[in-house]
C-alpha cells in the first residue's frame, strides 16, 4: 500500500500566506493529512485553516517552532511526515520530488534552498558558516542545515522527539542527530519564494542558539570531534608558552604548566564522553 503522508505547517501569525498556500497545498496533495499548529496567533490564522476544511490545534500561548512540530508530528497519523513553512516561501509542487526521493530508501530527505532564494546576504553566509560547522561534526555533507521544508518517515523521527529544542533549531539538531544515527538523508535543490510579512527570525539572537545547537549536538554525539581539537589548541598554546618563555626567561612558567595539563583534562573528558556515548548506542541498536 502507499504509504500514508502527514503535512505539518507550524505557524504564527500567517493568516495572509495561508490564504494562498492551503488551497495550492490540498489542490497538489488531495489525499494527505494537513496539520496546522498555530501557536498562539494574533490575526486570523485559526478561521483561515476551519475555512480551508485543515486539521488546525491551537497553543494557547507562543512556544515557538519546534514546540508547533513536535505538537504536530505528535498528532499526525500519517507514515511519513512533511514540514513546510506556512510563509508561503515552500511550493507545494516540490512535495511530490520530496516523496519520490524519500522512496528510494533515504529516511529523510531536505529541500535545500540556493544562495538566490534565501533571504538576504547576512542569512546566506550564516547558513553556509552553520553547514560547513555542521558537516565537520557529522563528517557529513549538509547542503541546508536550517531548511524547514523536510520528509521523513514518521516512525524514525518520533524516536527523536525528546531532543528537538522549542526554538527555531529544530531543523539543526535533527539533520545532526539523524547523520550520527546513521540515518540516510538526501538533498533537493529547490527555490524558496520570499515570504509575505516580516520573518520571526533575529540573525544575530538565533544564529547564537544555532551555533550553541550544532556544539551541543556535537558534544552529545561525536564529542572527541569537538574535545579533541579543543584540546590540541591548549596544548600547542602551552608549548609554544613555553618555548617563548624558555627562550625570554630561561624557564618553565606556571602558565605552560597549567595550558598543557588543561589539555590533557579536556581530552580526557572528550574520550570518557565518547565511551558513554558509544555504551549508549550499543544499548540501542545504533552502532
Amino acid at each position: 500500500m502507499k504509504p500514508s503522508v502527514s503535512i505539518i505547517l507550524p505557524a504564527r501569525n500567517e493568516e495572509l500566506n495561508l490564504k494562498q498556500l492551503l488551497p495550492e497545498l490540498i489542490k497538489e496533495q488531495p489525499n494527505a493529512e494537513i496539520i496546522v499548529v498555530d501557536d498562539h496567533s494574533l490575526d486570523n490564522t485559526a478561521q483561515v485553516c476551519k475555512e480551508n476544511n485543515v486539521k488546525i490545534v491551537t497553543h494557547p500561548y507562543s512556544k515557538g517552532n519546534g514546540a508547533s512540530v513536535k505538537t504536530g508530528a505528535r498528532l499526525a497519523t500519517g507514515d511519513i511526515l512533511l514540514f513546510m513553512d506556512a510563509d508561503g516561501q515552500h511550493n507545494p509542487r516540490d512535495i511530490t520530488r520530496m516523496l519520490s526521493k524519500l522512496n528510494e530508501g533515504y529516511q529523510m530527505v531536505v529541500g535545500a534552498r540556493n544562495g538566490q532564494t534565501q533571504a538576504g546576504k547576512r542569512r546566506w553566509f550564516g547558513n553556509k558558516l552553520y553547514n560547513h560547522l555542521a558537516s565537520v561534526i557529522t563528517g557529513h555533507r549538509i547542503d541546508d542545515l536550517t531548511s524547514g521544508f523536510r520528509a521523513v518517515h514518521a516512525h524514525t523521527f518520533k524516536e527523536f522527539l525528546y531532543l528537538l529544542p522549542n526554538g527555531f533549531s529544530y531543523p539543526t539538531t535533527i539533520t545532526m542527530a539523524f547523520f550520527r544515527s546513521g540515518f540516510s538523508i538526501a538533498y533537493i535543490p529547490i527555490n524558496a519564494e520570499k515570504r509575505i510579512g516580516k520573518s520571526h527570525i533575529r540573525i544575530i539572537r538565533d544564529g547564537i542558539r544555532f551555533l550553541l545547537i550544532i556544539f551541543r549536538i556535537g558534544t552529545l554525539y561525536s564529542p572527541l570531534k569537538v574535545f579533541l581539537p579543543t584540546s590540541g589548541i591548549f596544548f600547542f598554546l602551552g608549548i609554544g608558552h613555553y618555548i617563548y618563555t624558555y627562550a625570554t626567561q630561561g624557564r618553565f612558567t606556571n602558565m605552560s604548566a597549567l595550558l598543557i595539563v588543561s589539555s590533557v583534562f579536556i581530552f580526557l573528558i572528550g574520550l570518557i564522553s565518547e565511551q558513554i556515548t558509544n555504551i549508549l548506542y550499543s544499548q540501542n541498536g545504533r552502532v
